[in-house]
């Protein structure tokens, strides 16, 4: 893709045998400084290579309110709302948290709205002093998902037993995704057995990820999703450059080779599953 090779993006991978979704991207957000690239081209890179439809994150409510606006003008992308738990802290020491989550929910009365998230808890970028506004915040996003019936997105750093047990006591929604999961092994099967989807992310093709290999070759088939995180989370060999929607084949491959099964089978996989999650695009 000479485009991307003259904007100073990486080029593109082989196209996948069948089409997949990329599940998690935050296609308001640049890196490095450079312009957001048009959504347009986001959209005809991604579909490509096999990437043909997308869900757009939008974490704070300038972006939710922007996410909202996109899906409807393009048919390939679906979008997600929530106010990111490293943002609760600010709104609660404003006072106005629960006023910015009341505006997630409306947001997420729109039929191309089809997920809350990504919420959940940090504790890598937020200290003991903003914990319990995450946990308000976190609390009050699951009974979002649940009230409108969304697919729920989880935001896990460092926080993986306190996550878990918040969705015990709460409840978690029915469809119910760890994005950019990062747990261990232990972790993957106590998620399948609650019913939950794991989302991988470029991390896994990382040299220094063994362990998050080993918890995705314990995952089935159909509990996996993939994700960019772009503009973050770049796959290997492109890691420490933007990432964009179109690279989501790179995932995909390393996933089946962790998986040992072919990659057309994980694709059909990865796409049944999305649309099992969030709905027909």
């Amino acid at each position: 893709m000479s485009g991307a090779r003259e904007a100073g993006r990486p080029p593109s991978p082989d196209p996948l045998p069948i089409p997949v979704v990329d599940n998690h991207c935050h296609l308001d957000i640049s890196r490095d400084d450079a312009t957001v690239q048009p959504l347009e081209e986001v959209v005809a890179q991604a579909r490509s290579v096999g990437v043909d439809r997308l869900v757009q994150i939008g974490s704070d409510l300038t972006a939710a309110r922007w996410t909202a606006r996109v899906a409807v003008e393009h048919p390939a992308v679906l979008g997600g709302v929530a106010i990111h738990p490293n943002e609760a802290p600010g709104h609660e020491a404003a006072g106005n948290l629960d006023d910015v989550i009341d505006e997630i929910g409306k947001l997420a009365r729109h039929p191309r709205v089809r997920v809350i998230g990504e919420s959940g808890l940090d504790y890598f970028r937020t200290g003991p002093e903003g914990v319990a506004a995450q946990h308000h915040a976190f609390r009050r996003h699951i009974a979002l998902a649940k009230e409108h019936g969304l697919a729920l997105q989880i935001h896990d750093r460092d926080a993986h037993d306190d996550v878990l047990r918040i969705l015990a006591e709460e409840g978690a929604p029915e469809q119910t995704v760890l994005h950019c999961f990062s747990g261990d092994m232990e972790m993957a099967r106590e998620c399948v057995r609650r019913g939950y989807y794991l989302s991988f992310a470029g991390t896994v093709t990382f040299k220094n990820a063994q362990g998050l290999r080993n918890a995705l070759a314990v995952t089935p088939l159909e509990h996996l999703l993939v994700e960019t995180d772009a503009p973050y989370l770049t796959p290997t060999p492109h890691r420490g450059r933007a990432n964009a929607p179109y690279l989501v084949p790179l995932t995909v491959r390393a996933m089946a080779a962790t998986l040992a099964t072919s990659v057309p089978q994980l694709c059909e996989a990865l796409s049944a599953t999305s649309e099992a999650v969030y709905g027909p695009w």
